[in-house]
Order: structure tokens, then C-alpha cells, then sequence
């Protein structure tokens, strides 16, 4: 019963939480400045989403082996890494194409992919407020995302490009419904083995030329993309996205998309156009929903589990 009683408790604050996920997802958004970088250097898109994970992978592997009886949650990892990582292809496809904002916009709507997945394969009903947030997401990713403006032989990649954020919405759910019991390192290592374990064959496949960038000084953006939009900020959002439930971390983590934007115009040159800004201002308004806690979170998991 004591063992109980502390697992149930919530390991941070849920403020803290909060503003743990908020800086995680705004480290994520920075994944367009290092994947152009590397596509533009001939990397191909899984490539670098293979890169992306490799770091985390190799590093935590130990952790792995430590916690190998927990293989059940591990197995949930390594799934929700796989799909992860197979969206991630998609992703990068698109961001070789089109703009950073473009890609952004279609990407957020990975809330709504957290809400149907939690509640068809988890039970969760989502609240109002949550469904109220995500709309208003969803609205400003329609708003900014300008589909006529995007010429009709990328309609496919912007399609494909969806794989992605239904990836991240079942790596949410995973992360909190199936890997809230084991310890952090392990949630992220299970996660990133699983990224690789599906990209790896497409890499042993494909020609060194098509892996590694022109330039040495390109080595930089590899080592970004695994440290600064992968490792140390997956660390952080597998500690505090348990804390505060699958809803609020996808709304929260929708600070993605104005990182997105500020990267497109600050490192690309896209200008931030009026429906883009009014998009922004429309996901701040979501985010500044997520103050509800009546989500279920991991304490509310852990409480009716040992209920049973």
C-alpha cells in the first residue's frame, strides 16, 4: 500500500509540467532549421529522421537492458517509436518542398490524432475543453496552411506529410497510457530503438551518398538534430507529458507551430503573413485552454490501476 500511495503522486508539479512540455515542443519546433540544412547537403528525408533518433538510441541502450523485465511497456515503446519514426520520412519529404509554415500548420493537427486515439484505443473521452482547443487548432492550421496556394503536384507530399502528426499522436497516448510506469530514460530509449528498428532497413538500402552531408562542418547540424530536437528535450517531455494527460500535452505542445514559423522567418526568409498570425494567435488561445486538469493523467492511471 505504500508503494501505491507514492507512485500515485505526480513526480513534479503540474505547473512545472506544463512549462516542461511547452519548452520540449518548442525545441521540436526547431527541427526545420537542421532538416533543411541536411536535405540541402543531398541527405535523404529518412536519413535524417533516422539521425534524429540514432543519438538517444545508442546512448540510452543500457537503460534498455536494465529494465528489460518491464518488456511489455518496452514493446509498447519500441511500436510507437517505429511509426514514429516511418512519419517522421514524410515529414522531412515535405519540408524539402515547401515552406517550413506550410508543413507546420499540417503537422499540428496531430491533437486531434491524440483525442481519437486515446479515446478508440484507450478509452479516455476527451473533455470539451479539450475538443474546443483542439478545434481551434485544427481551424488554425486550415487558416494558415493556404491549400491553394500550394501547387497541385505537392498535394501527395502534403498528404503523406500527415503520417507524421498521426505518428506523434500515438506516441503521446503510448507515453502516457503504457510507459508512465517505467522509468524515463527507458520510455525515451524504447521509443528512439523502435524510430531506428523501422527506418534502418530503408538506410542499409540506400547509397552512402545519400547519408551523409557534402560538408564537415554539416557533422553540427547531425549532432543538433539529435541533441536539441531530440535527446535532452524528449527527456523532459517523457518526464512532465505523463503529469499532465495526453489532451493538454498536445494542446500545450502546439507551440510547435509559431517555433515553426519563427524559424521559416528568421533562418529561410518566408514572411509571416496575416493568416498565419492570426493561425498563431489562435493556437496561443488553445494552449491558454489547457489549464483543466479534468483529463486523465498518470496519477488518475495509477490510481484506478491499483484500484483493481
Amino acid at each position: 500500500m505504500t508503494t501505491t500511495s507514492i507512485q500515485t503522486r505526480p513526480a513534479i508539479p503540474y505547473a512545472v509540467a506544463v512549462l516542461g512540455v511547452l519548452f520540449a515542443s518548442i525545441c521540436f519546433g526547431l527541427v526545420p532549421y537542421f532538416s533543411r540544412g541536411l536535405t540541402e547537403q543531398g541527405v535523404a528525408p529518412y536519413a535524417v529522421a533516422f539521425y534524429r533518433y540514432i543519438v538517444a538510441a545508442t546512448a540510452l541502450l543500457p537503460v534498455l537492458i536494465i529494465h528489460r523485465n518491464a518488456w511489455r511497456e518496452i514493446t509498447w515503446g519500441v511500436s510507437a517509436g517505429a511509426v514514429m519514426g516511418l512519419g517522421w520520412i514524410g515529414y522531412v519529404t515535405a519540408l524539402e518542398k515547401l515552406p517550413a509554415s506550410t508543413v507546420g500548420v499540417l503537422y499540428m493537427t496531430y491533437p486531434v490524432f491524440t483525442l481519437v486515439i486515446a479515446w478508440a484505443l484507450f478509452a479516455d473521452a476527451p473533455t470539451r475543453r479539450a475538443l474546443f482547443a483542439s478545434g481551434l487548432i485544427v481551424l488554425a492550421a486550415i487558416i494558415a496552411g493556404s491549400p491553394a496556394s500550394v501547387p497541385i503536384e505537392y498535394v501527395t507530399i502534403l498528404l503523406i506529410s500527415l503520417l507524421a502528426p498521426f505518428g506523434f499522436g500515438f506516441g503521446i497516448c503510448v507515453l502516457v497510457y503504457r510507459l508512465s510506469r517505467i522509468a524515463p530514460l527507458a520510455r525515451i530509449a524504447s521509443v528512439s530503438l523502435g524510430s531506428i528498428l523501422g527506418l534502418a532497413p530503408l538506410v542499409l538500402s540506400s547509397e552512402v551518398a545519400d547519408l551523409l552531408p557534402r560538408e564537415r562542418s554539416d557533422w553540427l547540424l547531425i549532432v543538433g538534430i539529435g541533441l536539441v530536437t531530440a535527446l535532452v528535450p524528449q527527456l523532459i517531455y517523457t518526464v512532465c507529458s505523463p503529469v499532465i494527460g495526453a489532451s493538454q500535452t498536445a494542446v500545450v505542445g502546439s507551440i510547435e507551430l509559431p517555433t515553426m514559423f519563427a524559424v521559416g522567418y528568421l533562418t529561410f526568409g518566408e514572411a509571416v503573413t496575416t493568416t498565419q498570425a492570426i493561425a498563431c494567435a489562435l493556437v496561443l488561445g488553445a494552449i491558454a485552454l489547457t489549464r483543466s486538469r479534468k483529463t486523465r493523467t498518470v496519477s488518475t492511471v495509477l490510481t484506478k490501476s491499483s484500484k483493481r
